[in-house]
């Protein structure tokens, strides 16, 4: 029986699936903020403005820090679909799934950039750790208030 490896994932890998994580993400964040209902609408209306106006700020750092180590940042929308670990929004999402959804994706970025930071430790490129390492904390802290908002 062969055994196959498989290839070590690189820090410009591990940018890019973040690049194309939160640029389907602010697409999803906008469809929110333009469709959600109900109750809630005030907050998350303004909530899922937040999200998307600082998930912008993240796209630009990394591509930013790609293009500083001389890689090349993704900048296609099928690029982004094709190697995005979160899915776009399906347009028929209640309140209540907006943020339940938006709680997922935001433990699913989470879990990869601390994959990231790993990679980029190994490397001793501390000032990707950085970046990387702020981005997890904030994504933390409204991942906690999501997931209160949702009573968990």
């Amino acid at each position: 029986m062969s055994q196959t490896t498989a290839t070590p994932v690189t820090l410009t890998d591990s940018l890019n699936k973040q690049i194309a994580n939160f640029s389907v993400l602010y697409v999803k964040l906008h469809h929110y903020h333009w469709f959600v209902k109900g109750d809630h609408f005030y907050e998350l209306h303004t909530k899922f403005e937040e999200f998307y106006t600082e998930v912008a700020t993240y796209i630009d750092e990394l591509a930013e820090r790609l293009l500083t180590l001389k890689e090349k940042p993704l900048a296609m929308m099928k690029d982004f679909l094709q190697q995005s670990s979160i899915t776009e929004a399906s347009g028929n999402e209640t309140a209540q799934q907006m943020v339940q959804n938006i709680a997922n994706d935001f433990s699913t970025i989470i879990q990869e950039v601390k994959q990231a930071i790993e990679i980029a430790d190994n490397l001793k490129d501390d000032a990707t750790a950085d970046m990387l390492i702020g981005i997890t904390k904030s994504l933390e802290k409204h991942l906690w208030m999501l997931n209160a908002f949702l009573g968990k």
